[in-house]
Protein backbone atom coordinates (compact mmCIF):
# COMPACT_ATOMS: atom_id res chain seq x y z
CA UNK A 1 0.00 0.00 0.00
CA UNK A 2 1.37 3.44 -0.99
CA UNK A 3 -0.30 6.64 0.07
CA UNK A 4 1.44 10.01 -1.26
CA UNK A 5 0.07 13.54 -0.39
CA UNK A 6 0.04 16.30 -2.86
CA UNK A 7 -0.64 20.06 -2.89
CA UNK A 8 0.18 21.79 0.38
CA UNK A 9 1.82 25.17 0.60
CA UNK A 10 1.34 28.51 1.95
CA UNK A 11 -1.10 30.33 1.63
CA UNK A 12 -2.50 33.18 2.90
CA UNK A 13 -6.41 33.76 5.35
CA UNK A 14 -9.57 33.26 3.33
CA UNK A 15 -7.29 30.94 0.46
CA UNK A 16 -8.00 28.19 -0.85
CA UNK A 17 -6.12 24.70 -1.72
CA UNK A 18 -6.28 21.57 -2.70
CA UNK A 19 -4.85 18.59 -1.45
CA UNK A 20 -3.98 15.20 -3.51
CA UNK A 21 -3.73 11.58 -2.08
CA UNK A 22 -2.24 9.12 -4.75
CA UNK A 23 -3.13 5.64 -3.79
CA UNK A 24 -1.55 2.29 -5.23
CA UNK A 25 -1.17 -0.98 -4.67
CA UNK A 26 -4.36 -1.81 -3.21
CA UNK A 27 -7.67 -1.97 -4.35
CA UNK A 28 -8.83 1.62 -3.67
CA UNK A 29 -12.11 1.86 -4.63
CA UNK A 30 -13.44 -0.83 -1.88
CA UNK A 31 -11.67 1.00 0.94
CA UNK A 32 -13.41 4.05 2.59
CA UNK A 33 -10.55 6.91 3.07
CA UNK A 34 -9.54 9.54 5.25
CA UNK A 35 -7.99 13.05 5.89
CA UNK A 36 -6.12 13.34 9.27
CA UNK A 37 -4.49 16.47 10.39
CA UNK A 38 -1.84 17.15 12.90
CA UNK A 39 -1.03 21.05 14.12
CA UNK A 40 2.21 21.91 15.94
CA UNK A 41 2.72 20.87 18.56
CA UNK A 42 -0.35 19.26 19.39
CA UNK A 43 -1.85 15.56 18.56
CA UNK A 44 -3.95 14.30 15.50
CA UNK A 45 -6.78 15.45 14.07
CA UNK A 46 -9.68 13.91 11.99
CA UNK A 47 -10.53 16.05 9.49
CA UNK A 48 -13.01 13.74 7.17
CA UNK A 49 -14.16 10.35 5.85
CA UNK A 50 -15.57 9.71 2.18
CA UNK A 51 -16.82 6.06 1.24
CA UNK A 52 -15.60 4.19 -1.03
CA UNK A 53 -17.97 5.13 -3.64
CA UNK A 54 -17.65 8.42 -2.61
CA UNK A 55 -21.61 9.04 -1.64
CA UNK A 56 -21.66 9.31 1.63
CA UNK A 57 -19.14 11.87 3.55
CA UNK A 58 -17.69 13.16 7.30
CA UNK A 59 -16.51 16.12 8.68
CA UNK A 60 -15.17 17.74 11.77
CA UNK A 61 -17.02 20.21 13.19
CA UNK A 62 -13.76 22.47 13.00
CA UNK A 63 -14.21 22.34 9.02
CA UNK A 64 -17.79 21.53 8.01
CA UNK A 65 -18.41 24.13 5.34
CA UNK A 66 -15.30 24.87 4.41
CA UNK A 67 -13.42 21.43 3.22
CA UNK A 68 -14.66 19.10 0.96
CA UNK A 69 -13.61 15.39 0.75
CA UNK A 70 -14.05 13.77 -2.80
CA UNK A 71 -12.22 10.79 -4.65
CA UNK A 72 -12.03 9.88 -8.22
CA UNK A 73 -11.74 6.10 -8.06
CA UNK A 74 -10.97 5.79 -11.90
CA UNK A 75 -7.64 7.44 -10.84
CA UNK A 76 -7.14 6.18 -7.44
CA UNK A 77 -7.02 9.56 -5.80
CA UNK A 78 -7.84 11.32 -3.02
CA UNK A 79 -8.83 14.99 -2.56
CA UNK A 80 -9.61 17.89 -0.08
CA UNK A 81 -10.12 21.32 -1.26
CA UNK A 82 -9.92 23.42 1.67
CA UNK A 83 -11.59 26.94 1.33
CA UNK A 84 -11.76 29.97 3.81
CA UNK A 85 -8.23 28.59 5.26
CA UNK A 86 -7.46 30.19 8.77
CA UNK A 87 -4.10 30.34 10.57
CA UNK A 88 -6.04 27.18 12.90
CA UNK A 89 -5.96 25.05 9.90
CA UNK A 90 -2.08 25.07 9.91
CA UNK A 91 -0.97 21.13 10.37
CA UNK A 92 0.88 18.23 8.63
CA UNK A 93 -2.16 16.75 6.33
CA UNK A 94 -2.19 12.97 6.58
CA UNK A 95 -4.11 11.00 3.80
CA UNK A 96 -5.12 7.59 5.99
CA UNK A 97 -6.94 4.53 5.27
CA UNK A 98 -8.98 2.86 7.87
CA UNK A 99 -9.60 -0.79 7.83
CA UNK A 100 -13.17 -0.44 8.94
CA UNK A 101 -15.89 2.65 7.32
CA UNK A 102 -15.63 5.11 8.93
CA UNK A 103 -12.09 6.13 10.78
CA UNK A 104 -12.95 9.00 12.48
CA UNK A 105 -10.46 9.89 15.37
CA UNK A 106 -10.29 6.24 16.27
CA UNK A 107 -6.32 5.81 15.13
CA UNK A 108 -6.70 1.83 15.80
CA UNK A 109 -9.00 2.04 12.97
CA UNK A 110 -6.30 3.15 10.60
CA UNK A 111 -3.49 0.40 8.96
CA UNK A 112 -1.91 2.64 6.41
CA UNK A 113 -0.74 6.03 6.35
CA UNK A 114 0.99 8.71 3.95
CA UNK A 115 4.04 11.16 4.97
CA UNK A 116 2.20 13.98 5.11
CA UNK A 117 1.88 17.37 3.38
CA UNK A 118 2.25 20.80 5.17
CA UNK A 119 -0.22 23.24 4.80
CA UNK A 120 0.76 26.93 6.17
CA UNK A 121 -1.98 29.42 6.43
CA UNK A 122 -0.11 32.57 7.18
CA UNK A 123 -0.29 36.54 6.09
Amino acid sequence: VQLVESGGGLVQPGGSLRLSCAASRFSFSRYYMSWVRQAPGKGLEWVSDISSDGGRTYYADSVKGRFTISRDNAKNTLYLQMNSLKPEDTALYYCARPKKAPGGSNWNLYDYWGQGTQVTVSS
